[in-house]
């Protein structure tokens, strides 16, 4: 780790030659044609984008997300050679437990904006007071302010643990608990062997399965599961052009996501509509226009659409030499510890017995359990009906009241 361990305020403050800058690109753009009668079948359309990107350019008001950002207090610390932007609320209870909450892509610490205020004040929030936490979000290395990436190697999930474990030593919490989804649910899965000793439990939402492996067999599947496999069997087909990109030809993409606002906006946009609650006909029915904007807005000043794109080429590299040498039937290759505690072998990594684990399914995830947990040893398993692969955003009372559940085993 770096010798530096000095933690730095942070205050959110995009140059105003900066919001010029997009606003002139966004009137400038030049839009593709649209051929009659196609829809999202092929990518973002035009005229919802049309409609979005005018709304960024003239409703849209940075310097009032700008304050919401600022009323939480930020900071930066230099970890292993690279800043790690955190945002750390600590709560009013003294016996609150620390939790460090890990983004996925293409998401970022703006995700848990509406859970920070019950997750730390749960009696301000009509909760119980022993529920309380003291939050810790740190933004992934090559996401927003944890920026630039100085150096190769931070797809590697556990060196990102192990840096989120020195965050927590730093705060002064050497227990703590552990959430997060999509890639900060890989890293959540990792801190126990990063940090030996100090998490006390972990909670990941929407666990996907291995995206590369066979499609599910619907037979004798109940209904929701079996929406949740033809989900799953969808994607597999043709939803992941964004996965193969990113994954094969970071640097080809990046260009267009780090000098095109449109083609940021169109690249994240099109997940929020296929990856929120199915019930939702576009992303802004699930997710807050404004908070969805923030989060384009925040990868469109910090350049995070090209490095994020870099690190996710690395952690699926990882990915491949990892899985190839676990072969297996079941959903995820493997159970997700297992899988996890192979990773962390592979990069140095201990092993170490697992914390108590839960798992929060919502409407929108593909996870089926008795194919990702067939031995059923997952101690804590919900599935709601509401929301999707950003619950911080989509549905936070959920989120907040299967945290608040769950984590009282480690209490």
């Amino acid at each position: 780790m770096d010798n530096n361990t000095d933690i730095r305020p942070f205050h959110v403050d995009i140059p105003q030659a900066e919001l010029d800058d997009l606003r002139d690109r966004l009137t400038r753009t030049r839009w593709p044609r649209q051929i009659s009668g196609t829809g999202w079948e092929r990518g973002v359309p035009v005229d919802y984008l049309k409609d979005l990107a005018d709304y960024w350019t003239n409703g849209f008001d940075w310097r009032a997300q700008e304050k919401t950002l600022n009323e939480h207090p930020q900071f930066v610390t230099t970890i292993d050679g690279q800043d790690i932007h955190f945002l750390h609320a600590r709560s009013p209870e003294p016996d609150a437990l620390p939790l460090i909450l890990s983004h996925g892509w293409p998401g970022s610490f703006v995700d848990f904006l509406d859970v920070i205020g019950p997750l730390t004040d749960p009696r301000a929030h009509g909760g119980d007071p022993a529920d309380a936490f003291h939050v810790v979000v740190p933004s992934l290395p090559g996401f927003g302010f944890s920026h630039p990436v100085r150096d190769p190697g931070w797809g590697n999930l556990f060196r990102v643990a192990a840096a989120f474990g020195e965050l927590m030593a730093r705060l002064g919490y050497e227990r703590f608990a552990a959430q997060g989804g999509d890639v900060g649910g890989g890293v959540t899965m990792l801190l126990p062997m990063a940090a030996p000793g100090r998490v006390v439990a972990t909670h990941i939402n929407g666990p996907s399965p291995y995206p590369f492996g066979p499609p599910i067999e619907l037979d004798g599947l109940s209904d929701a599961d079996r929406a949740r496999a033809e989900r799953f069997n969808a994607a597999r087909q043709d939803g992941l052009g964004y996965l193969h990109l990113q994954s094969t030809r970071p640097q080809t993409l990046a260009y267009s996501l780090n000098d095109s606002p449109i083609g940021q906006l169109a690249w994240i946009a099109e997940k929020f509509k296929e990856w929120t609650d199915p019930a939702a006909e576009l992303p802004e029915d699930a997710v807050d226009r404004d908070r969805l904007l923030t989060n384009v807005s925040l990868y469109w000043f910090t350049g995070s659409g090209a490095s994020s794109a870099d690190i996710l080429y690395e952690g699926m590299r990882a990915y491949r030499e990892m899985a190839s040498s676990q072969p297996t039937d079941d959903q995820f290759g493997d159970d997700q510890f297992g899988a996890a505690q192979s990773g962390a072998a592979q990069s140095g990594g201990p092993s170490v017995p697992a914390p108590p684990q839960g798992i929060a399914v919502f409407a929108a995830d593909m996870t089926i359990r008795a194919l990702a947990d067939p031995a059923n040893t997952v101690d804590h398993w919900a599935e709601f009906g509401r929301g999707g692969h950003f619950p911080a955003l989509e549905t936070p009372d959920l989120l907040v009241g299967d945290l608040r559940e769950f984590f009282r085993v480690a209490r």
